[in-house]
């Protein structure tokens, strides 16, 4: 279907090094058909997909491609420029579109670019609507299906996008409170949020200090944004401001700064709302969803609350799944991704910023205090080469290790092995109290892997 012999959706949508198979304009021509055709419903009115993107070069190149493709096949074009993941899937069911398409490569460099979809819910789409625009692309079935000239659809930007986002992020805040007098240190990462960001805290009345607000096509992520705190932390400290906040380059993932210039992890930021909400009353089912990757110390500090934390496989889609089939409504993952179902389909870091400082207000307690109950046990991952992905059952001495880790924890403490789905590589987390105890197991098992796999020797 792509092309090379695997699949060409990943676990967030089509994604690669831009003008490189499978991220270029033809594959984006392809796609912008391809959806259009699965989308496209009757040959009423209200045909229309959406469009969006981050602040790369290349998105120029996809969003024109995709566009076109689109219109091709009869449905209507709506272009909003450089705008956040999570605004897209609120946009997307807020103008009663089709579907929505997002261009960007989330907390990656430049050089990347991805192209991901919302259905008209707002939500990603299933396996099975990514393999049927998949197979489309391969089957020559498109060409059977392009539209009448006139029948073509239309494309158009709109202006007013931007304007309401930022009203249903204040929505969100509660009516009763303001960000007067607030000091907030804000890095967008020179990506999507770079203009709704700064002017949502400012209209709640919070005194911004914005970084990371100039983007060039080339500096998105570029040692700033969620993946980059340090700048920020030191930034709150010399302004003795109240909180910092990080967004990643499509702001769908935050990291937050306390007053003293600590950094507050996402399980830190699950911690203190999913307390709050249980305290209010408003946490649906009595747990939080997170990933494997989340620290043990998040799920003791819940366990001390009464509160459960359900695991997935890693990926924010994964998390939303599973909150999306027991009627969760808070999860995410501890890189940022906070998923607050009661408001969007998805992870959204001016949302979780927000959230935060909503809490905040409402308790009068500083954030350091707040996110003080989660006690992160030392975590060690180590990413170990191999030469293929054998089932770990197949391995006896290796599982035999595993128990072995495990029993010497004593329920203190976790293992984790997994494959990367993209990559050559077996990932091996080790968790503990003791971080030297745990540094020793991990590289125990990545040695026993990497022999047992044919991995290169190091």
């Amino acid at each position: 279907m792509s092309g090379e012999g695997t699949r060409l959706f990943g676990t967030d949508g089509v994604r690669g090094t831009a003008n490189v198979h499978p991220m270029t304009a033809e594959m984006a021509l392809a796609l912008g058909k391809a959806a259009a055709h699965v989308f496209r419903q009757g040959s009423g009115g209200n045909q229309r997909i959406l469009i969006g993107k981050d602040t790369r070069l290349s998105g120029y190149m996809f969003e024109d491609a995709l566009a076109a493709g689109i219109s091709s096949m009869g449905v209507d074009v709506i272009q909003v420029g450089p705008m956040p993941t999570p605004a897209m899937a609120f946009l997307t069911v807020d103008m009663r579109c089709k579907a929505g398409v997002m261009i960007s490569a989330s907390h990656n460099p430049y050089q990347d670019n991805g192209i991901k979809f919302f259905s008209h819910d707002g939500y990603k789409l299933p396996d099975e609507v990514e393999d049927r625009i998949e197979a489309l692309i391969g089957n020559g079935e498109l060409d059977r299906h392009r539209a009448q000239p006139d029948g073509l659809g239309r494309a158009r930007r709109i202006e007013d996008a931007a304007g309401r986002y930022i009203v249903f992020l204040k929505k969100t805040f509660p009516d009763d409170q303001t960000l007067d007098g607030m000091r907030v240190v804000l890095d967008c990462a020179n990506g999507a949020a770079y203009r709704v960001g700064p002017t949502m805290f400012e209209e709640l009345g919070a005194e911004v200090f914005a970084s990371g607000v100039e983007p060039n096509g080339y500096n998105i992520n570029k040692g700033c944004g969620s993946l980059y705190p340090e700048k920020l932390a030191a930034r709150v400290r010399e302004l003795r401001a109240d909180v910092g906040i990080a967004v990643d380059g499509d702001a769908d993932r935050c990291v937050l700064v306390d007053e003293r210039g600590d950094v507050v992890d996402g399980d830190a930021i699950l911690f203190m709302c999913a307390r709050d909400m249980a305290e209010r009353g408003t946490l649906k089912g009595g747990a939080v969803v997170a990933t494997v990757m989340s620290n043990l110390g998040l799920e003791r500090a819940l366990e001390g609350l009464g509160i459960r934390l359900i695991r997935t496989k890693v990926g924010d889609r994964y998390v939303v799944e599973e909150m999306r089939s027991h009627d969760y409504n808070l999860g995410g993952e501890n890189s940022g991704h906070v998923i607050f179902r009661d408001y969007n389909s998805t992870g959204d870091g001016l949302l979780c910023g927000l959230q935060a400082l909503a809490i905040m207000r409402r308790t009068g307690r500083p954030l350091s205090e707040l996110a003080a109950g989660v006690e992160h046990f030392p975590q060690v991952l180590l990413n170990v080469e191999v030469g293929e992905k054998r089932p770990l059952e197949e391995l006896p001495v290796v599982m035999d290790a595993i128990q072995k880790v495990e029993e010497e924890l004593a329920g203190r403490g976790r293992v984790l092995i997994r494959y990367s789905g993209t990559e050559s590589l077996v990932r091996v987390m080790v968790e503990g109290e003791d971080e030297r105890i745990v540094q020793d197991h991990a590289q125990e098992l990545a040695d026993l892997l990497r022999r047992a796999l044919g991995g290169p020797k190091g």
